[in-house]
């Protein structure tokens, strides 16, 4: 996910630190029980860095911000006897670091895969999601896979493993690589017919196919991807605190309810 100009992008860290610096946030705030080694940028509060909209697991429902990834993170809030607060910002800023680095947010629940690449600017917690690159169509266009879209436009989400993905196949199979700054723009595309086809996490499109029947996904790609949860370089205390309530959901069942409440069904068990 991922997504605004490149000067936005320069003048981020810069805004944030001001930002943090007038509201009196810029020094992070020892928080009492439940976390009394763990720093937090605002009192009382465990701000998370996101990406909007990537239904289901973030996303706008009316003036709130709901989702999978938003009940996890509730989960550890709650843990620490604070609230959640969300803070919107480009995909790039969290996968680079730049957020935890301008002290924007605690940690960043995004629908992210965990990669290489990204290890070097965050760190990352325990897997807690397993997706793969999934291809979403109009239904009955034919697009069964790549190989179908030569000469045509597949479209992608700026920096996303989707993107990586589509570019490192676009010769062998011929199609042009469209980007978009947003997931619900691409999505958006399909439909219009900017775009023939699209490539994202399979999570994403077959939630937007279920609610918009005209597409379709047609295939996936097995790219044995894994999302984890994202905190500054370094901040062990808060990355065990995650890793530790994300372990006990999954022991106690917590998880499996949260994960059927946004995908209808249990997790498959391996």
């Amino acid at each position: 996910m991922a997504r605004r100009t490149r000067q936005l992008m320069a003048m981020i860290p810069a805004l944030g630190l001001a930002v943090m610096a007038a509201s009196g946030c810029a020094t992070p705030v020892n928080q009492g029980s439940g976390g009394s080694n763990i720093s937090l940028v605002q009192a009382g509060k465990l701000v998370t860095c996101t990406h909007l909209s990537y239904k289901p697991f973030q996303f706008s429902q009316g003036d709130k911000t709901v989702g999978f990834d938003v009940d996890l993170v509730d989960l550890i809030a709650k843990d620490l006897g604070v609230t959640q607060q969300i803070f919107d910002t480009p995909f790039e800023t969290i996968t680079s670091g730049t957020s935890f680095n301008a002290n924007q947010c605690d940690l960043a629940a995004a629908g992210m895969t965990i990669t290489d690449e990204r290890k070097q600017a965050i760190d990352f917690s325990d897997p807690y999601f397993e997706a793969s690159q999934a291809l979403l169509v109009k239904k009955g266009s034919g697009y069964k896979d790549l190989a179908s879209l030569k000469g045509k436009k597949l479209g992608v989400q700026q920096d996303t493993t989707g993107e990586k993905y589509a570019n490192d196949n676009a010769a062998a199979n011929g199609y042009t690589v469209v980007q978009f700054e947003d997931l619900p723009l691409m999505e958006t595309a399909v439909r219009t017919g900017a775009v023939d086809a699209a490539i994202n996490d399979n999570g994403v499109l077959y939630d937007y196919a279920k609610e918009f029947p005209d597409t379709e996904v047609t295939t996936e790609f097995a790219t044995g991807e894994q999302y984890g949860i994202g905190v500054k370089k370094g901040n062990t205390a808060l990355l065990t605190k995650i890793n530790d309530v994300l372990k006990k959901a999954k022991e106690s069942g917590e998880y499996d309810k949260i994960y059927e409440k946004w995908f209808g069904k249990k997790p498959e068990k391996k």
